[in-house]
Formats: C-alpha cells, structure tokens, sequence
C-alpha cells in the first residue's frame, strides 16, 4: 500500500510538472500596435540585453498591475486610431497569450490594446535610461578634456624627467586605462543612441 501511495504521489508531481511546461511553450501571436509602441519594445529591450520573448512574458506576468492600468485607461475612454497600426508578431510563452486573452475577455478590451497598455509599462525604464545616457555624454567630455590633461602631463613629465623614469610609466598607464575606459564609454553611449528615435511622450499615449 505504500508503495503504490507513493507511486500515485509521483504522477501528481509528474502532472503538475508538464502543466507547467506547457506554460512555458514558446508560441508566436500577432497584434495590431502603433510603431511606436513596437519601438519601445524593441529599444529597451536592447539597452538591457535582454531578448523580446522574455521581456515581453514579464510584461504580461503581472495580471493585477495590467488589469488596474488597463481600467485607468478604459475610464478615459480612449479612441483607437486603427490606421496608426500595423502587425507585430511576436514570440511569448503560451501561458502569456493565455494570460493576455482571460484578461481581454473579462475585461472587454482588444488583445492590442492590453499588449499596448502592458508594453508602456517600459516608459519610466525608458526615462531612466535616457536620462543616464544624457549624463554620460557630459561625462564623455570630460573625461576626453581628462585625457588631454593626462597627456599633456606626460610629456611634461618626459621633459622633465626622461622617458624612462618610473614616474613617466606610471601616468602612461593611467593614460592608457583612461583611454580604455573612455572607448568602452564611446561605445556604451552609441548603442544607447537608439532611444533617440522614441518620442516619451507619444510613447505615453494610448491610440
């Protein structure tokens, strides 16, 4: 008898197991969504190294957040402009298209409207990261006037105290670090220049 009690316990492990794999199947659904909206998307999902799919799915996760922005909007009574649309597809986890059709339903909401809703979540991500990439490009200047400075340093000091003194190979490995740091910074700011091209403030507005 306990042996077969025991047996009955791990099928419903088993059960509960595959369920929650098939939650996580990978499956491919499209939607009508303003370019913008699509942009956001994309945009931060590049500045955080993250893949769509996965940023996509915990957008979508959290069903009490999306169901209280999603009333808040339905309360405006917001008009849809069907001809700023077009078709996204994107990859999602079955149990997130799921979660986005219970939700549309009971809410009486397009699929659309509630992925657009559940994607402008992104905007204070988007604001945030925007304002550090303003901040770094002051930073880049003056850290390129700091190496000008370092390098001015140098030869002064191979004047002063020729090319071989230990003081010389000192400030030119700090010059060489400095130079590092700044082109990884150079190139930290150019991938951040894709946020450019979204307007934060139409991003913030429902069709």
């Amino acid at each position: 008898m306990t042996r077969n009690k025991s047996f009955s316990h791990y099928d419903i492990r088993i059960s509960l197991s595959t369920e929650e794999l098939q939650g996580m199947q990978s499956v491919r659904a499209t939607f009508r969504l303003p370019d913008h909206i699509i942009k956001l998307l994309n945009v931060v999902a590049f500045q955080l190294g993250l893949k769509q799919k996965s940023l996509f799915d915990q957008l979508i996760e959290d069903q009490e957040i999306v169901t209280k922005i999603a009333e808040r909007v339905l309360e405006q009574d917001t008009q849809t402009d069907n001809s700023q649309r077009r078709q996204k597809t994107y990859v999602l986890n079955r149990r997130s298209l799921e979660n986005i059709e219970k939700l549309s339903k009971e809410l009486n909401i397009s699929r659309d409207l509630l992925v657009e809703i559940s994607i402008q979540r992104l905007l204070p991500i988007l604001r945030a990261e925007k304002e550090k990439y303003k901040n770094r490009s002051i930073i880049y200047k003056d850290m390129e006037q700091y190496l000008e400075q370092g390098k001015k340093l140098f030869k002064k000091a191979e004047h002063l105290l020729g090319a071989e003194d230990t003081t010389c190979e000192k400030i030119k490995l700090s010059i060489d670090m400095n130079e590092r740091n700044l082109e990884n910074l150079r190139r930290m700011i150019e991938r951040s220049k894709a946020m450019e091209v979204i307007d934060v403030e139409k991003a913030g507005n429902a069709d």
